[in-house]
């Protein structure tokens, strides 16, 4: 598992107040977590798309790409999103809709003054990075 993120992920992190920050690489690291667990995923390639940290099975094919930021909507709020055109959202409301808030078909959000539940957000996270793998 990659422990420090590559420099041009880490110039986004350094660019935000650091509360925000703390939270986004706890979440990074959630991210590694989850792919490490499972073999299928293989390695992630860590970039940048559209400016924000991606996390991309390159190597397997196994998922679509994960993002995360700051959310455009307010300052206190972060995210990871998946791609708008999967099922994603929608099986993550069907099974978590009572401890995660959605932003439309593409984002999972959360509060940088709370806790994230992790084990429901491994799950997603388990989802999205083999989205692409027959069941």
């Amino acid at each position: 598992m990659n422990a420090k993120p590559p420099s041009q992920t880490q110039s986004v992190f350094d660019d935000l107040p650091k509360a925000m920050a703390d939270r986004l690489l706890a979440l990074r690291t959630l991210i590694l977590e989850t792919a490490a667990e499972n073999p299928a995923i293989g390695p992630l390639e860590e970039t940048l798309k559209w400016g924000e940290p991606a996390y991309l099975t390159s190597a397997s094919k196994s998922g679509t790409t994960v993002r995360i930021n700051r959310h455009k909507r307010q300052d206190n709020l972060y995210a990871f999103y998946v791609h708008c055109q999967t099922d994603l959202v929608e099986r993550y409301k069907q099974l978590y809709s009572d401890i995660l808030e959605f932003d439309g078909a593409r984002a999972v959000i959360f509060d940088v003054d709370q806790e994230i539940p992790v084990d429901a957000v491994k799950h997603c996270l388990a989802m999205a990075l083999t989205y692409h793998m027959k069941p």
